[in-house]
Order: structure tokens, then C-alpha cells, then sequence
């Protein structure tokens, strides 16, 4: 059977896509010149490799390159050291030297050594295809994402319709109240793994897509197969991971939306958003990036409304990438200072994440202190909402018990002191943690 995605859908097990494996060149939908490239640049780079080893390094089966093993071998392009005597597959190749002249040719060109590239339309039909369900999220499993935060209803119900429908959200309101907190919960929530590609082709271009930093593989019985195992289940030109989680902050630029170019290794580097497919797209601090709130929106105006993206090659080509990330804000702005009614309209839903009320106060305290085994003198909460916020004026925010509690142990810890959080230590926590401008008058 064909594992062409031109021609064979990717199956679907346990309501997951999974990349066919290949069968052929023709299968992988890449021209044999580039295998045969890549082949000797990794040789090159490691210096000696088991026929089986080439292939795992190129995430295909042997039986793939075996002819081009052959006819690199009668070009006198590479050379065998050793073998056991089970033919290619166990044989141990380098480079000849005429191989080796043509390698720093070829490094020219590119230097990617890494596994085998995925055609561009094999990667867009895969991430179509790897789009979250209708219905996939239950609130029983957004609770259960969020049960680790301090959520009323009314907020399970805002964000709940948003993260089911994928579109874009804003999420705004007062610094330390849990925006990113509540957006970087969303990655608790349970789903199928996804296939990743470590790179992509188009027109003899190699796009990076694997990374690190961002992508967390999932091992499984087939990592690190070699040549002699058991048949593949999945084309391993792709690995196995959670659905990635990217966010960007105050330091994002326009420029770090496309393509990115290294001079040295010739390869390109996917945008944040590719790498994001098929998972989040976090932009946090919304309206503090180097470019202004119109300008990052209008980058997304096509992506969000046609699901495609367009990325530019420094030769000034351009290909088409789908767009499959859920595109979140956060910011502390207010919605009329990053925009009009016609720029915030692009964004499809919008939630202000208010002041916690005071049961809501006493619960994110008292969660905090069983997290710390720290015990609460009796009253002492009671005396502080009394004498730092309802006296003063002052507004509560999610984020002050974590704070206070956490100078409270570091009080605690320094003078050797019994673990209870007492009036005494609660005051001097808060005027160590708070700025307050009216302390300058005194």
C-alpha cells in the first residue's frame, strides 16, 4: 500500500492521526538527490555508521536507501570498513575521499544532518488532519485542568467555549490576578499526542521544525528503533509528542513571526506559531511587544480568519503553511488602549479576569499555606483583610497570598522561628513585599 499522503490518508488509532510509513522514495515524496545528500552530509558528520544506524538516523527503513547505499558505493562516493555478512544493513560505511570532496560541496548548500525532511503538503495534511475534534473538551476536563487554581463558574464558562472552538482569546485585566496562569493551565488539559515533523521540505528548502525547548516527545516502544526491529507503526520522519505549548512575551518581534535564516548551517527555523500547530500560541504582556498592538494583530489577520500562514525565504520566495495554533492573549491593558472596536472585533472571544472576591481571597490563602504544611494563627487572616484591605482601600489580587506567605517563610526560615504564620509576621510580610508610596510622606 502507498504511504504517499497524496494518495493514502493517515490512519486513525485510538482517534489519532498517525504518518504512514514509507515504502519507497516515492512514498516519502522527496527527490532521491536530497536522501543521497543527507546520507553523506551524516556520514560526514559522524564519521562511521552502521547501514541500520543510517537509516534510523534518517528516520526511514533500510530498504529505502538501500539503493542509493549501492549506487554511492559504485560511484566510489562511500566505502565499507567492515560487515557481518548480513549484507548492507550490517555493514559499516564511510566516506571515500572522493565522498568526502563532494560532502564539502554539498555542505554548501546546507549542512542539515538530521533526520529526513517532510514534504510540505505531507506536513499540511497531517496538522488539517490532527485538529482537535468538535466536542473534544468536556468541562469535566477543563475542572480537572484547572482544579489546581482557584476558578468560579463563571470563568470555567468563558474559557470553556473558547478552548473547545480554538479560536483566537483575550484574557485581560489587572496585573497578578492569574492571566498567565490560567492560560499556561490550558496545557493540563488531557488529549490525544500529536505527530511532529523534526523538519520540512519545499523547493529544496529544509525548515527546523523540532524543538527542545518547546516540544516534549513522548517515548514509546519504538523510540530509538533500529533497522532490524519490529515493523514501524508511524513514518519516523515525525516523533511522537504532547500537544506544544509556546508563549511570547515582551521581546517578541515581527521578525521572529517568519522564517528564520542561520548563516552557518544554511537550515531555516520555523516561527513560534508553526512550531505551536496543532497546540497554544501564548502572547503575554499583549501591547508591551516591540511592535505596536496593531501591528502584532495585523500579522494575524489572514492565519485567524483562512487558517494558513505565508512565510518568506530570504531569496524572496514564500511558502504556505497551515495555521492550526490556538492563538491566546494576555495583558494587563485595558481593551480600548491596545485598539478600536474594528481591530478587538478580529480577536473572537474576550474575558476580563476580575479582582478576586473575599471568599476567593481566603481560599487561594488557605490553599497556599496546606501547600506549605504552614499552619495559620487563628484570627490572623481575619486581622489582615481588616487592617491592609478593607481599612486601606487596597484591592485584593490573586497573586498577594502567594507573595505574603512566601516572605512570611523566608522569615520564618532566617530568625529560626516556630512554623505558624502569626499577626506579627504577616505584618512585617506585607511591608517588605508591598511598595507603598504613602510610606515616603511619613
Amino acid at each position: 500500500m502507498s504511504a504517499s499522503l497524496l494518495e493514502t490518508p493517515p490512519q486513525l488509532q485510538e482517534n489519532q492521526v498517525v504518518p504512514p510509513v514509507p515504502e519507497s522514495i516515492q512514498d516519502t515524496g522527496l527527490p532521491g538527490a536530497l536522501v543521497e545528500q543527507l546520507i553523506i552530509r551524516i556520514l560526514y558528520f559522524r564519521g562511521e555508521l552502521l547501514g541500520r544506524d543510517l537509516a534510523q538516523a534518517l528516520g526511514l527503513k533500510f530498504s529505502i536507501i538501500e539503493d542509493i547505499i549501492e549506487t554511492l558505493k559504485r560511484q566510489h562516493l562511500i566505502a565499507t570498513k567492515r560487515s557481518l555478512g548480513i549484507g548492507n544493513m550490517s555493514a559499516l560505511f564511510t566516506l571515500a575521499e572522493a565522498g568526502r570532496a563532494v560532502a564539502r560541496d554539498y555542505l554548501e548548500i546546507t549542512q542539515y544532518a538530521g533526520p529526513a525532511p517532510v514534504p510540505l503538503h505531507q506536513y499540511t495534511a497531517v496538522v488539517r488532519r490532527q485538529r482537535h475534534p468538535d466536542k473534544w473538551l468536556t468541562p469535566q476536563g477543563l475542572e480537572k485542568a484547572l482544579k489546581h487554581l482557584v476558578v468560579t463558574p463563571d470563568v470555567m464558562n468563558q474559557i470553556g467555549p473558547a478552548v473547545n472552538a480554538g479560536k483566537s482569546f483575550l484574557i485581560y485585566g489587572q496585573p497578578g490576578n492569574g492571566k498567565t496562569a490560567l492560560a499556561e493551565a490550558l496545557f493540563r488539559i488531557e488529549s490525544t499526542p500529536i505527530y511532529i515533523p523534526y523538519a520540512i521540505e519545499y523547493q529544496g528548502n529544509i525548515v527546523q521544525v523540532y524543538d527542545p525547548i518547546y516540544h516534549q516527545r513522548i517515548q514509546d516502544e519504538e523510540s530509538g528503533l533500529s533497522a532490524l526491529a519490529t515493523e514501524p507503526s508511524y513514518d519516523h520522519r515525525w516523533f511522537r509528542a504532547r500537544r506544544p505549548f509556546i508563549i511570547s512575551g515582551g521581546e517578541l518581534t515581527l521578525s521572529m513571526l517568519d522564517l528564520s535564516y542561520n548563516e552557518s548551517s544554511k537550515v531555516y527555523d520555523a516561527p513560534f506559531q508553526v512550531k505551536a500547530n496543532n497546540g497554544i500560541y501564548l502572547i503575554d504582556d499583549f501591547g508591551r511587544q516591540r511592535a505596536t498592538p496593531a501591528e502584532v494583530l495585523n500579522r494575524w489577520v489572514v492565519p485567524m480568519e483562512r487558517h494558513v500562514d505565508y512565510l518568506s525565504f530570504r531569496t524572496g520566495g514564500k511558502m504556505t503553511v497551515p495555521f492550526e495554533a490556538f492563538l491566546l492573549f494576555s495583558t494587563n491593558l485595558r481593551p480600548d488602549q491596545l485598539g478600536d472596536e474594528a481591530f478587538l472585533r478580529r480577536i473572537q472571544y474576550k474575558m476580563l479576569v476580575r479582582n478576586p472576591a473575599e471568599d476567593e481571597y481566603r481560599q487561594i490563602f488557605n490553599r497556599f499555606c496546606e501547600s506549605r504544611a504552614l499552619e495559620c494563627a487563628e484570627g490572623a487572616l481575619d486581622r489582615l483583610i481588616a487592617k491592609r484591605y478593607r481599612a486601606e482601600r487596597r484591592p485584593m489580587r490573586r497573586c498577594h497570598p502567594r507573595d505574603l506567605i512566601s516572605h512570611a517563610i523566608d522569615f520564618i526560615q532566617f530568625e529560626d522561628r516556630p512554623w505558624l504564620l502569626d499577626d506579627e509576621v504577616l505584618d512585617r510580610a506585607w511591608c517588605s513585599c508591598f511598595a507603598d508610596a504613602r510610606d515616603l510622606d511619613a
